[in-house]
């Protein structure tokens, strides 16, 4: 690659980095880099609330098979979620209930429908406001372990707590 290409590329990536810059401005043409700045805040923010959940906490529930049902492992981990959840008022749950890969569409639907509910239910009895608490099912739309042994199965059917 010869010097003047290299220039070219250069000038490029620089015009490039101007025109990028200019979309993030204000009506009246200045920049307005504050408003980056406090999205990259709050997505550091959101981050460390994720991987403190994770880490000290954890996220994730699982369940019997065409069960719906919290068992006492559950309940404890659900027990340490809400401890966090009352501690962090401001942080917003979606509570996803999954399945795993047996059963059809429709009715791995509506049991993750019943593990997500269930989580729910249980995270509102430990007094987490119910308006904080969001659910959806993926049904067995999102593995998390692929093959076809009670191994991965049993990693499937889960209830896994987002913040949003």
């Amino acid at each position: 690659m010869g010097p003047s290409l290299k220039s070219k590329i250069i000038l490029s990536m620089a015009l490039l980095g101007l025109v990028i810059s200019g979309c993030a401005s204000t009506t009246d043409g200045r920049v307005n880099s504050s408003s980056s700045a406090r999205s990259a805040s709050s997505a550091s923010s959101l981050n460390a609330e994720v991987q403190d959940l994770v880490a000290n906490v954890s996220d994730r529930v699982f369940f019997a098979t065409d069960q719906s049902n919290l068992d006492g492992s559950s309940r404890a981990t659900l027990r340490d979620q809400a401890s966090w959840l009352n501690q962090n008022a401001s942080v917003r749950l979606t509570i996803e209930g999954h399945a795993d890969e047996r059963g059809t569409r429709e009715y791995n639907l509506a049991l993750g429908a019943r593990r997500a509910n269930a989580v729910r239910d249980f995270l509102i009895s430990e007094g987490v406001s119910g308006d904080r608490l969001q659910t959806i099912s993926y049904g067995k739309e999102r593995p998390v372990s692929l093959c076809s042994e009670e191994s991965c199965w049993s990693k499937n059917r889960r209830a896994v707590a987002n913040i949003r």
